[in-house]
């Protein structure tokens, strides 16, 4: 796809990413940031339009958040909250967390694997401004996408080292996810949180 469409692959691949988060960046860009060493397309190029690519795959996730809504979320944890292991006063709470903190946690979580696509939803549950969410992202997708593809550049034709050393941080993380969620489920209070919310308020 690099090969045929040139930088609009990269983007396109980006974009792909963020809908489907099992395509992994730590696989396209550093083989991007390669192929600029041949010759193809720039360094500069390269980074540009994996950062667009991938900006524009979080916007959907942002909107899907924000057709749930506080409301419904909190509607849904009533009725599935051990699966979700959520209650309604966690929605709250959450709610409230990520309207203090949720710039620092947008530029952040973009830097992780997985929650690189995830952290989109609570942003658009929490109904933060579109400019703002875009301005964070911005960053914390250029500052990914910058590195993977500058390995890829330095190290040249090894750029499967970075892959190597990469891809296991991914799949750590889904475990480790995994895990924390089959605890949740098993530890699950419906009333959690609420003590913490009565206090607030």
């Amino acid at each position: 796809m690099m090969q045929t469409l040139g930088v609009f692959g990269i983007a396109l691949l980006m974009f792909l990413e963020n809908i489907f988060p099992p395509m992994p960046s730590e696989l396209i860009m550093p083989l991007a940031g390669y192929r600029s060493t041949q010759g193809d397309m720039s360094i500069v190029a390269v980074i540009v339009s994996g950062s667009i690519g991938s900006l524009l795959g979080v916007v959907p996730w942002y909107y899907a958040g924000r057709w749930l809504g506080k409301a419904r979320t909190k509607r849904f944890a009533e009725r599935h909250g051990r699966w979700l292991t959520l209650s309604p006063a966690d929605v709250e709470l959450a709610d409230r967390w990520f309207k203090d903190k949720g710039p620092l946690a947008v530029l952040f979580g973009r830097l992780v694997p997985t929650v690189r696509t995830l952290i989109s939803v609570p942003a658009g549950i929490a109904c933060m401004p579109l400019p703002r969410f875009l301005v964070y992202s911005a960053i914390g997708t250029a500052i990914w996408t910058s590195a993977l593809a500058l390995a890829g550049y330095l190290l040249g034709q090894a750029y499967e080292t970075v892959s190597a050393y990469v891809g296991p941080v991914s799949n750590v993380v889904l475990v480790l996810i995994a895990v924390y969620y089959v605890y949740r489920v098993v530890t699950f209070d419906p009333n959690h949180g609420e003590d913490r919310l009565q206090r607030q308020r």
